[in-house]
Formats: structure tokens, C-alpha cells, sequence
């Protein structure tokens, strides 16, 4: 086991409890280091399993009522300002497999970014998953959430899933046990997602990269990829586009602090800086309180926020209450 030099009584404690530990273990860790908004406070734990096995050892050796957070590239996920309780679990280089399976199949562990599947798929002749290349994420996130982009979805290619459960129990799930509808599975929270087998079908090498540029091409023109940013902020409402009724709410360009919808596509929050997990989080609650009053509709959240506020402030619906300046 490797600890970081901070430690304290709550470290040693922890770590007592696991002499066999191969993973790396510290305190007090930025997150904003690893998330794509670049905002909010330390986790007070932070684990990086080895493998799969010292995963399952970490979860049966660990107290009962030590709360667990799962993060994967940190792409939907915004962190508040006073930091995650608990452990925050990451997925690393164990979890980072790729193996090509007869009859068009793909086995993935959950730490392979979205996009090096989707090339992974192409190089191998295997057709149906070039929609992830499209989605700025990792292959936990996109089982977690039913990921989806341009008219397919995790559920229509996923076989099976390989999850640790929160005892350390391992389990294999079929696509019909994740449970999934419109961005959710039914799932567990505290599950963890360590493989993935996929179901393609027999294509065109050259034919599957063109589809994959025509995805780029599409992101790069219409979202803005190079900005920090967590993705798609909201849920699409059913029958509607979360980015027109933002639009026409007349908050495209809006912005709070150092938070700014995105010009470029208004279902985006920014990061133009210096912004706080705050500024974001309100700006996000300030777009749904318009959309409401303008359209009657109430959008959902589809990014992730985790973690508790600074001392004293509040979180969700309450911070579009507050009376203060905000620029246009």
C-alpha cells in the first residue's frame, strides 16, 4: 500500500485496517485537479485501487458506515466547494482493459475513456459503437448514466456488466438487471462498475472511422469541447431539447461569477476561469427557475454534483434565491 505523507489519526486508523492494501491511499486530495470543471474542494480520502481484487479487499475491510463516492473521468461531475466526505474511489490503470471477443464483441473495464472503446471498435471491424465517440467520459460513467449520443444508447449494445458491490461482493449483471431508462439505471449507487461486454456487429473498417470523424466533427462544430466544462448540464424533457428551452429562457451567454452558459450551446455550462463549484451550481439552478417561468417545464439535472457546500451555504434550488447580481 502507498500512503501519502498528511495522514492524521482518521488516516492511520484506515490504514490499519488494511496492511494488504496495493492501492494508493491518501487524504485531503484535490479533486478539482481530476474533474472537468476544475472547481471544489478535497475528498477526504481518496483510493486508487490496483486491480479488481484489492478493490473487493479495500470494500470487505473498510468500517460499514464510511461513505463511498465513485468518480470516473470527471467529466459529468461537478464537486461543491467544501469537498466529499468520506472515500472517493477512482478507478486507474486495472481497470483500463481492452479485449477483442469472437462473434463482434468488446470486454472493456470501466476506467477506458468513451472514446479509446469507440477506436478500439473501429480498428477491430466492430460497428455499433461509434456513438461513443461522441460522449466526454469513461465507460463507468456511460454504464452508470445509460450513456447516450446521435440515437443510440449504452442499453442497445451492452451484454453484460462486472460490479463490486459495497461488502466487496462480486457480481455479474445482464442488461435487463442495470435497470435502465432515459440517463439512470436502477443499479445501486454504491456499486461499482468494473467491466463491460458489448455486443457489435460485423462492419467496415473505413466505413466505421468516417461515421467516427462525422461524430468529431459534429462536437467540435456545435459543443464546446475546449472549454471547461462538464458536458450536457440537463436531462432532455421528453418531446423537447433542454438547449431550446434554455435559449429561449434568453440565457444563452448568461453567467453568474465566473459560470457562463455557453454560446456555442446554451445545454452547457462553462468554467470561464475563475469560477466557483457555487457559481456553477447556481448558475445551473437560475437556467431551470427561467425555464420553469418561461416554458412550465422543469429540467432535471444530468450532471452529477456531489459533495457538500462551504460552511453556511446553501446547495440546489435555494441558490437561485439568492439576491444578488448577476451579469448578462
Amino acid at each position: 500500500m502507498t500512503v501519502e505523507p498528511h495522514g492524521g489519526d482518521g488516516l492511520d486508523e484506515l490504514t490499519a485496517r488494511l496492511p494488504n492494501l496495493k492501492g494508493k491511499l491518501t487524504t485531503d486530495f484535490s479533486l478539482a485537479e481530476i474533474t472537468w470543471f476544475r472547481v471544489g474542494g478535497p475528498a477526504d480520502y481518496f483510493f486508487r485501487p490496483l486491480d479488481e481484487n484489492d478493490l473487493v479487499y479495500f470494500l470487505k475491510s473498510i468500517p460499514d458506515d464510511l461513505p463511498l463516492t465513485v468518480l470516473g473521468l470527471g467529466s459529468n461531475t461537478l464537486v461543491r466547494d467544501g469537498g466529499v466526505g468520506g472515500v472517493v474511489i477512482r478507478l486507474g490503470r486495472g481497470f483500463g482493459q481492452i479485449n477483442v471477443e469472437d462473434g463482434y464483441r468488446l470486454r472493456v473495464g470501466a476506467a477506458v475513456p468513451d472514446v479509446k472503446a469507440a477506436r478500439a471498435a473501429a480498428d477491430a471491424g466492430i460497428g455499433g459503437l461509434t456513438f461513443y465517440r461522441g460522449i466526454p467520459g469513461g465507460i463507468g460513467g456511460a454504464l452508470r448514466m445509460n450513456g447516450g449520443a446521435h440515437g443510440t444508447e449504452t442499453r442497445d449494445v451492452l451484454v453484460s456488466v462486472r460490479a463490486v458491490d459495497r461488502r466487496g461482493d462480486v457480481h455479474e449483471l445482464t442488461v435487463e438487471d442495470m435497470g435502465y431508462t432515459y440517463r439512470h439505471c436502477s443499479v445501486p449507487d454504491d456499486w461499482i462498475f468494473t467491466e463491460a461486454l458489448y455486443q457489435g456487429a460485423q462492419a467496415d473498417v473505413a466505413d466505421i472511422k468516417s461515421q467516427m470523424e462525422e461524430v468529431a466533427d459534429y462536437r467540435e462544430t456545435h459543443q464546446p469541447v475546449k472549454a471547461r466544462t462538464g458536458g450536457s448540464t440537463f436531462k432532455n424533457p421528453p418531446g423537447e431539447s433542454a438547449w431550446k428551452l434554455i435559449d429561449d429562457a434568453g440565457c444563452r451567454g448568461f453567467s453568474i461569477g465566473g459560470a457562463m452558459v455557453s454560446e456555442k450551446h446554451c445545454n452547457f455550462l462553462i468554467n470561464t476561469g475563475d469560477a466557483t463549484a457555487e457559481d456553477i451550481e447556481r448558475l445551473g439552478e437560475v437556467v431551470r427557475a427561467r425555464v420553469l417561468e418561461k416554458s412550465g417545464v422543469k429540467l432535471e439535472w444530468e450532471i452529477k454534483r456531489i459533495g457538500r457546500p462551504l460552511a453556511g451555504r446553501p446547495v440546489g434550488e435555494a441558490l437561485a434565491l439568492i439576491d444578488d447580481e448577476a451579469g448578462a
